[in-house]
């Protein structure tokens, strides 16, 4: 394999192992919230899933991907489906300047290696706003798009 694709197939890899670890954590962080939550209103919460309900977030990603999808007739199809993928995008893209690992001679164990890391951080996680007003532009009425552009001015 030439030093090209070898690197290229790592990259794919150390980008993907980011994205997994990133959701995994996410899915247990929702899973802790709703215990909490529950504990909180005096209520059970999720405990049915496995034992003491760890497997209460392989059962919500099962029912997200068989859930139906719908789309109202008066919306704005493309800009619909746009949304959300806007929205998710910078979260993720913020994961690739966080050092993990131990540091290996020279060479640091980060998805990029960028000398402006915080630069990089503020500027990508301001861009997550336009999904919400991308997504009250696509719900073709001015309430939820004014909603999305922030707080009224007077």
């Amino acid at each position: 394999m030439s030093v090209t694709a070898e690197f290229l197939v790592f990259a794919a890899l150390k980008a993907l192992l980011a994205v997994v670890v990133l959701l995994t954590i996410v899915a247990y962080t929702v899973l802790a919230e709703r215990k909490i939550c529950a504990a909180i209103q005096g209520r059970i919460g999720p405990n049915r899933a496995g034992p003491f309900g760890v497997w209460q977030p392989l059962a919500d990603a099962v029912k997200a991907f068989l859930k139906e999808d719908f789309v109202p007739a008066h919306v704005r199809k493309v800009y619909f489906w746009l949304a959300p993928a806007l929205t998710m995008a910078p979260a993720l893209l913020t994961v690739a300047v966080i050092p993990f690992g131990s540091q290996l001679g020279a060479q640091r164990m980060v998805l990029a290696d960028l000398d402006v890391g915080i630069l990089y951080t503020f500027g990508i996680v301001s861009l997550g706003v336009y999904g919400l007003v991308l997504a009250g532009y696509a719900a073709r009425s001015k309430y939820p798009f004014v909603g999305g552009s922030g707080p009224a001015r007077r």
